[in-house]
């Protein structure tokens, strides 16, 4: 039996290229240049790359011998986290003059229900436009947004204009819009997944519509039921203001690979610090703790260890983190060292229903203004 879910008016606000772009709006000799915020061209990763240098095909999480290989005029420039959280904050304000559920995603997107807002506007395209337009009076960076009725749709949407853009995905064209997307522009479907569907023959929105929920779980686990539905439109997950952290970690990329125990265990000892100094900003603890090791060859290994307690205290993490370091001998010098802990006393599981908004048919609304 079909039944008629709510249909929500849900904004995603990306920023974009928001770490360079901030470095570009401090520093006017930047503007139109291809810089990176990370790394260098002899270490590290690249966090954020310009769109200038984007054109060169840099990217985040590439690293920076890479990206200077790909553009010789690559600038690095050091990242200033707290500056991007200070931005952050001011563009979060303006969010909240239009509404109390946004769920922050990360420091440069949110979510945002604005089915019943401040402004008493029907149009949250309307919304999207003036909330771009301030930022940019206000803070001086620009924006997307991707306006529709979940957040699947409108986070895919927010891509589609990019930079400084808007895409608007009224109830009526949802099936259209999903069924013509490619899949690797579905939210969710990463490089590795989206290969394996090419080679299943899986292309499109529409491709994927075709597979039955049985064979997308046979062939992806949990994850096809969560394909299945969205290629329908049907992705009921609330806008959460709070969302409830999972974990918590700080990591170092080293100017030079270490080989000896004994200078790891200091890095050790400064991470371990930070994370506990995190930990206590954000009122938790947690009982896993695991510790990421890269390698000078890049691979990465991860070592966890759960303890019968809560704990945050930066001696009883640096402990642990050395146990897991002396667990086992180290394939090669060390690059990288980080430290999370997970399994928070945030935590909640949630309960079980018999039947969930994903699984029921729905039936949208047409008359709904965007």
């Amino acid at each position: 039996m079909s039944e008629i879910l709510p249909i929500r008016k849900i904004i995603h606000v990306d920023m974009d290229a928001f770490y360079a772009s901030v470095e570009q709006l401090d520093n006017p000799e930047l503007k139109g240049k291809p810089i990176a915020v990370g790394g260098s061209e002899k270490r590290g990763v690249v966090s954020a790359a310009s769109y200038e240098a984007r054109k060169f095909g840099v990217k985040s999480a590439m690293s920076g011998m890479q990206a200077k290989r790909l553009c010789p005029e690559l600038l690095f420039v050091r990242p200033r986290f707290d500056r991007y959280h200070e931005i952050s904050k001011k563009i979060r304000r303006i969010f909240f003059d239009y509404t109390d559920l946004v769920e922050p995603l990360s420091l440069d997107e949110a979510y945002l229900d604005v089915t019943q807002n401040k402004k008493g506007n029907p149009s949250a395209s309307l919304i999207a436009k003036e909330i771009r337009e301030r930022i940019f009076k206000e803070v001086g960076l620009t924006a997307s947004a991707g306006i529709s009725i979940n957040k699947f749709i409108a986070k895919v949407a927010s891509d589609y204009n990019k930079p400084n853009g808007q895409k608007t995905v009224n109830p009526e064209d949802v099936i259209s819009f999903l069924e013509q997307l490619d899949i690797r522009k579905f939210y969710g479907v990463g490089k590795v997944t989206a290969e394996k569907m090419y080679q299943m023959g899986i292309f499109t929105g529409l491709d994927l519509k075709q597979k039955s929920i049985e064979y997308l779980e046979e062939h992806f686990g949990k994850s096809g039921k969560y394909y299945y539905y969205v290629v329908r439109g049907i992705h009921n997950s609330e806008v959460k203001p709070n969302r409830i952290r999972k974990s918590l970690a700080a990591e170092r990329t080293f100017n030079e690979n270490l080989s000896s125990e004994i200078f790891m265990l200091e890095k050790l000892q400064q991470i371990a610090k930070e994370v506990s100094r995190r930990l206590t900003k954000s009122r938790v603890a947690g009982k896993t703790i695991t510790l990421k090791i890269k390698y000078s060859d890049f691979t990465l290994q991860t070592r966890s260890k759960t303890l019968p307690y809560f704990v945050s205290d930066h001696s009883v993490i640096l402990e642990t983190a050395k146990d897991l370091l002396y667990q086992e001998k180290l394939n090669n010098s060390v690059r990288l060292l980080g430290i999370s802990i997970s399994n928070l006393n945030t935590d909640k599981t949630p309960s079980n229903k018999t039947q969930t908004e994903k699984e029921k048919s729905v039936s949208v609304q047409l008359k709904f203004e965007f």
